[in-house]
């Protein structure tokens, strides 16, 4: 009883540690939250749009105002939005594949990116129809002595066959930062120096409304990521998005569907309404998992786990790392939040193989929308030092109940 009774006291001297974060935290949201709402009034939406489509979504006019939404709001001329696209991955693989063709070559500007990523790119795994396989070539450059981007070895990796550039936002399952919409800036300006025509695209994925401005606000050509994270706002069942350029947008969506159909086909059926209203939520939703994110780093670190990024470090991502060191007691802890977990709290999670990873993965995730990154989950791969990644979080009191029944069994 006495660790319990402790446990909760940290708990509240976190919570005034952490206030003034909090509150930077609610300006960013009220930003965002303006830049939406401005974008619906300007596209019009009205409840004739929240109404889909069956077939082939001929004229679907609620999806058309709904990419106009998007395009408005990432500061961006064209966009696509989905439930055709099943994931992160999905959406970007997508860009890839139609941005890029035989001869071509992708560089990857901040280290080797997500593990799934991979797979599409045939540098792991031996998957069909990868780009490796299609005649793409790929080279990446290694992020420097400090984890950020080396922008003069970037530029020196520029070559006339460099078509693509492709810089990943969020850290994946790796220990280094989130890049900030600055280090993004930085990248693209360094690599537009070199060459005006290649092509920065950004895997944004966990990012979304976490600053105030998006990559394709500070000069890049398209982006993509998945609606069962960031701007899904937790309502969203399924889907992705791609926005950037129109011509680039375009050639993506010739490989979503077909030449010659791309983005004038895809029915939406019943999922508009949540499409919105999702996307409405986000800048909120996303909040209380950056809060979430910030409460979790400093209690883990209270209590001597080693995080990344550090409670009062700037973020780029909800994702919030922490090391256990420990096989068992990683094993454990995702045991914990599943239990605290609103769906399947009776389930227990086991290391397994999955599609795209090269280890067992133990992922925590009771949510209300299979594998949803925006709801409080907890997953890692099995490989040494045992790091966790503690993501999303509809409600930072969920988090923070979570965290707290979590940590009294493991410490009890």
């Amino acid at each position: 009883m006495t660790k319990m009774i402790n446990l909760y006291e940290l708990s509240e001297n976190v919570e005034e540690d952490i206030k003034d974060l909090w509150r930077k935290v609610d300006g960013v949201e009220e930003r965002n939250l303006s830049k939406v709402l401005k974008a619906f009034q300007q596209a019009g939406v009205g409840e004739e749009h929240l109404v889909g489509t069956t077939g082939y979504g001929y004229d679907d006019m609620g999806r058309e105002a709904l990419e106009k939404v998007y395009a408005l709001v990432f500061g961006a001329e064209a966009s696509l939005v989905r439930p055709q696209i099943v994931s992160g991955t999905h959406a970007i693989s997508t860009c890839l594949f139609g941005l890029l063709r035989p001869g071509d070559e992708l560089l990857s500007a901040a280290g080797a990116p997500y593990d799934t990523l991979q797979m599409v790119i045939g540098i792991k795994g031996h998957c069909s129809g990868s780009l490796s396989e299609l005649g793409v070539s790929y080279k990446e450059v290694a992020l420097d002595n400090m984890e950020e981007p080396d922008l003069d070895l970037l530029e020196e990796s520029i070559t006339d066959a460099t078509k693509v550039i492709l810089i990943q936002r969020s850290r994946g399952y790796s220990w280094r930062p989130a890049l900030s919409i600055d280090s993004i800036a930085a990248i693209i300006e360094r690599a537009k120096a070199v060459n005006p025509n290649v092509i920065c695209f950004v895997d944004n994925c966990y990012g979304e409304f976490v600053e105030r401005f998006e990559p394709t606000q500070v000069g890049a050509d398209i982006m993509a990521g998945s609606l069962i994270k960031n701007p899904g706002g937790g309502l969203v069942p399924t889907g992705g998005y791609i926005v950037g350029k129109r011509q680039y947008v375009d050639m993506a969506a010739a490989r979503l569907t077909a030449p010659g159909l791309g983005a004038k086909v895809g029915a939406t059926l019943n999922s508009n309404r949540l499409f919105f209203q999702g996307f409405f939520m986000a800048p909120h939703v996303v909040a209380e998992s950056l809060k979430s994110a910030i409460f979790a780093a400093r209690i883990m670190e209270e209590l001597g786990f080693e995080v990344s990024p550090r409670y009062d470090e700037a973020r780029s991502d909800i994702v919030q790392a922490v090391k256990f060191d420990s096989e068992e007691l990683l094993i454990r802890f995702c045991e914990e939040i599943q239990k605290a977990s609103p769906i399947d709290s009776y389930v227990k999670p086991e290391p397994a193989m999955m599609p795209g990873y090269e280890d067992p993965v133990i992922m925590a995730g009771g949510t209300f929308i299979q594998g949803s990154s925006i709801e409080l989950s907890a997953d890692a791969p099995l490989r040494d030092p045992y790091i966790c990644y503690i993501q999303g979080g509809l409600s930072k009191a969920h988090t923070k109940a979570a965290l707290l029944s979590a940590l009294e069994s493991i410490f009890s």
